[in-house]
């Protein structure tokens, strides 16, 4: 294994429950409901709706107004936090020689403000939704990763916290991973065990 491609939101960073207020958790609850996003959530990440366009479907979705929908749009980006076992295990990935990548759905306000935290430094390359017209399960942009990287499937993991996101990896060859998000240092100790012992 020579590659290891991470997902970011559920993975390397999460909403800290803890400093996050419970009104926000609760309005994005779909996020993490582990149901299918709705279509305009998906168009966001995509990048073919900006913030001002999803914050009015998400008004209605939520039965809220739009100045509420946007307001909490934009505090949810602020409470973005690295994963703290996550972090230590990119940190030790790194040096350990291999080459670390992103593969992620994600809009451009979140990608941004995440683009700027610490942990960000040791990904060589990233693949971002809304900057490629495509998103995770799509076949596409598992292409789109393999061939403008250069990438072996087989010496390559992929580690996603959507169990739809890593199959459809695994149909093409890479090494899937099905990150465990309610329990992060499960997940990275089995990490540990596969890649760094």
């Amino acid at each position: 294994m020579k590659n290891i491609v991470f997902d970011l939101a559920g993975v390397v960073f999460a909403r800290n429950e803890k400093r996050c207020p419970k009104e926000l958790m609760d309005y994005f609850y779909f996020i993490n409901s582990g149901e299918k996003l709705p279509d305009f959530w998906n168009d966001y990440d995509r990048g073919t709706r900006d913030i001002d366009s999803v914050a009015q479907r998400l008004a209605l979705f939520r039965n809220s107004d739009f100045q509420t929908a946007k307001t909490m749009m934009l505090q949810a980006v602020t409470y973005q936090e690295q994963v703290g076992a996550t972090a230590e295990l990119i940190v030790d990935l790194k040096a350990a020689g291999y080459n670390l990548f992103v593969l992620s759905n994600m809009s451009k306000e979140y990608i941004e403000y995440l683009r700027k935290m610490p942990v960000y430094q040791y990904f060589n390359k990233d693949i971002i939704s809304c900057e490629v017209g495509l998103t995770k399960p799509e076949t596409e942009i598992y292409k789109l990763l393999l061939d403008t990287l250069s990438l072996d499937p087989k010496q390559t993991i992929f580690i996603d916290d959507r169990k739809e996101n890593v199959d459809a990896a695994a149909a093409l060859g890479i090494v899937p991973f099905h990150f465990n998000r309610t329990e992060p240092e499960k997940s990275c100790e089995q990490l540990r065990c596969m890649l760094l012992k």
